[in-house]
């Protein structure tokens, strides 16, 4: 019997009993549905939690802090060409903290009493690493500058394209030399995620604090003041030595790069750490959440299985002549089995079809109408691009695999007992 004439005897049987081929496949449908759409809460829930973080330069960061054979000695530029040299790191920052405020002043506004912080950093680098603005654009020229969030109580947006005044301050012998800078402002760093937190630095190039360092003749901007004692003074490094390298960043590719990188940097004897790796935690939490929702979803396939059950086992009381004639005629009590088994399979094919579908449906419309409601009912207002349920094609075809391996162990059992028919008493039955 040729597969082709399989087929053919599977659809000519089924349209025998529509009614209750369509009710078992719509079980099988619905319990495929449930499983899709309960695991995909765990997917999209881990979607808008976890890689939402992800992606941000939080979890791409590796901080580095220094090397085991000099202590606490600052990183050099051999260091840092190091660091950009291995696989998958998108690019190396750092950032200069300067040792004196320049007491900054803007529209008249004497800034230096805010606890004002001025940073030198690396636009490029910094631009690759996703740095944050709240309004305006990174600077372009040597003396422009990007002011924190907090620098001004309200709109800070409104000193964009404003110049603040800067004084580098040093000594000479005992008396303070004030040298006077412009800069102008084209930007504004993002808020702090933290409400409490307070972000008053002056973002600038490493121009500028080229030009800072040549007026002060100190790596950044330290002060001679004669005041301070020799260890003190110790802290102040002469231009003639190269400048020392603070709070660099090793910024990976991903975050799935994060864990490599920061071994094969740990092993090259750079003492680093990412919070990357604190959040394996969480992500282990949301497999064991995915797996338990997928084992609820699954118990409801398995429900649908007992229809299957039942509608092969009367398909084969239903068929018992059918099936004594194929045996008559020489019909291998493979190909019998094969026929009932196609059946049972093409049952859970279609209602993992349609289940599929349906869970798509169901899917976007949760995501549609959940934030409606919540910003309705609760006053809560969502993430930009918060995600409730969220189907991967592997869910899918998990689920369509569940789907046919139910369905075929279902019709297993009709299918032998189908093959153990007793010929003569088939031919002999009275339908």
């Amino acid at each position: 019997m040729k597969f082709s004439d399989q087929l053919a005897f599977v659809r000519q049987n089924a349209k025998k009993n529509k009614s209750r081929l369509y009710m078992t496949v719509l079980a099988t449908a619905m319990g495929c549905a449930f499983l899709i759409v309960l695991a995909s809460v765990g997917f999209g829930l881990q979607k808008s939690i976890v890689d939402e973080i992800v992606n941000d330069r939080l979890v791409t960061a590796i901080d580095v802090w220094g090397k085991e054979d000099v202590g606490n000695e600052p990183l050099t530029d051999a260091d840092m060409d190091y660091l950009r040299s291995v696989e998958h790191v998108e690019t190396v920052t750092f950032r200069h903290y300067l040792q004196q405020s320049l007491t900054p002043k803007v529209d008249g506004t004497d800034l230096s009493e805010e606890g004002v912080q001025a940073i030198a950093v690396d636009f490029a680098q910094e631009g690759k690493a996703g740095f944050k603005l709240h309004a305006g654009r990174l600077p372009q020229a040597a003396n422009e500058v990007v002011i924190g969030y907090s620098l001004k109580e309200t709109n800070p947006e409104e000193w964009i394209g404003k110049t603040m005044e800067l004084q580098a301050l040093q000594y000479e012998g005992e008396k303070e030399a004030l040298t006077p800078l412009t800069a102008t402002i084209v930007g504004v760093k993002a808020a702090p995620t933290k409400e409490w937190e307070a972000e008053r630095s002056i973002f600038m190039g490493l121009d500028l604090l080229d030009e800072i360092e040549r007026i002060t003749g100190t790596r950044l901007a330290g002060v001679l003041d004669p005041k301070l004692s020799e260890e003190e003074l110790g802290w102040v490094t002469p231009i003639a030595e190269p400048r020392p390298y603070q709070s660099v960043q090793v910024i990976a590719e991903s975050a799935e790069r994060v864990k490599g990188i920061a071994e094969t940097i740990r092993e090259a004897g750079y003492y680093n750490h990412s919070i990357a790796n604190e959040l394996e935690q969480v992500n282990v939490m949301f497999l064991i959440m995915k797996i338990g929702l997928g084992f609820v979803g699954t118990i409801a396939v398995l429900i649908a299985s007992i229809g299957i059950y039942n509608t092969m086992t009367m398909a084969v009381t239903e068929r018992a002549q059918d099936i004594g004639i194929m045996k008559a005629i020489g019909a291998h009590p493979s190909t019998i089995r094969r026929l009932f088994l196609l059946e049972s399979g093409w049952i859970g094919i279609l209602g993992a079809v349609i289940g599929a579908v349906v869970a798509y449906g169901i899917s976007i419309g949760v995501n549609a109408a959940m934030p409606i409601v919540i910003e309705t009912f609760m006053e809560e207002t969502l993430p930009e691009g918060f995600v409730f349920s969220l189907i991967p094609a592997s869910l899918t075809a998990f689920a369509c695999f569940v789907s046919l391996a139910v369905a075929m162990l279902s019709g297993a059992g009709p299918a032998r007992r189908a093959t153990r028919i007793d010929v003569l008493r088939a031919l002999r039955r009275d339908l």
